[in-house]
Parts: structure tokens; C-alpha cells; sequence
């Protein structure tokens, strides 16, 4: 996987996939699941996303870039009763999905944010069909399955 050189007044700072994937599994494990093997890698050719869902963190600062999850609205509903602990089958409501899929966002972006050796803010997270474009660079795609479904996270630098 690449890795992301990041440098700023002599100060340079290396983060690549692998960490930022290590991320996402912790994440999903501490917050979700209490089992990191339901976060992994996708194997084989990935599907379209047929009605996906975004939820992303901006962060600024000496460098700055965005941290997105992308997956199926479905998914996006079993994630968010999994984080409050609710049934397979209670219903969700929008709102819910918006502050949970939101705060896994967020919390995935705090973490790749503490890769970096210099002082930046987050923004707050965002959820959407889609995140607005961002001019910039793609650093990372990482094509992952959740409970055997399609989950991406994305980590774009922004353009100078």
C-alpha cells in the first residue's frame, strides 16, 4: 500500500494502509463489534453501490484531507443498531443513522489524525448520499467487508 508522506517545517511524518486500515479494524471492534475479524479486507472483485451512504470528517491544519466511509444505506442501518445496541430488526430512523454512522466517521478520523505529528482540527462528521468533491489526492482506498458486505474507507489529501 502507498505510503503518505506528510512534511511540514522539517517535520515529516509516514502513515500508510496498513495503519489506517488497523484503524478502522480497532475501531469496529471497540465500538461495534467486540470482534475484529468482522472488519477485513474484501476479497475478490468489489460490487457498485447500488444506494450508498458517506459519512466523512474534514481535517485542516498543516495538512490538510478527509477521512470517508462509503457503504450501502442497508449497512449504513445495521451499523448504526449495532453501535446503539439495538435488535437486527428495530426499526432505525434517519436521525440515528446520522449521529451513529457519523460518530464512526468520526472516530476512525480522529485516529488517522493522530498519525500526524502536528496540530490540526477535525471537522464535524457529515453524512450524505455523497461528500461534496474535494480537489485533492486519493491516498487511500481501502475496500473492506463488514459482516460480509461492501465498506470502504477513503483518505483523500486535499490539494495545496
Amino acid at each position: 500500500m502507498m505510503a503518505v508522506r506528510v512534511a511540514t517545517e522539517g517535520v515529516r511524518r509516514t502513515f500508510d494502509g496498513s495503519q489506517v486500515q488497523s484503524i478502522a479494524e480497532q475501531v469496529f471492534a471497540a465500538m461495534i463489534d467486540d470482534d475484529p475479524s468482522t472488519l477485513v479486507l474484501w476479497s475478490g472483485a468489489f460490487p457498485a453501490l447500488a444506494d450508498p451512504l458517506e459519512a466523512w470528517v474534514d481535517l485542516t491544519g498543516s495538512w490538510t484531507g478527509r477521512v470517508a466511509l462509503n457503504t450501502e444505506r442497508a449497512t449504513a442501518h445495521d451499523l448504526s443498531r449495532a453501535l446503539l445496541g439495538m435488535a437486527p430488526d428495530e426499526p432505525v430512523d434517519d436521525c440515528d443513522v446520522m449521529d451513529a454512522f457519523g460518530e464512526v466517521a468520526n472516530v476512525v478520523g480522529g485516529n488517522v489524525k493522530s498519525l500526524l505529528t502536528e496540530v490540526g482540527d477535525l471537522g464535524l462528521p457529515q453524512v450524505a448520499q455523497a461528500a461534496p468533491p474535494m480537489a485533492g489526492s486519493l491516498l487511500h482506498e481501502l475496500r473492506m467487508s463488514w459482516r460480509g458486505r461492501p465498506f470502504v474507507v477513503v483518505v483523500t489529501a486535499a490539494a495545496e
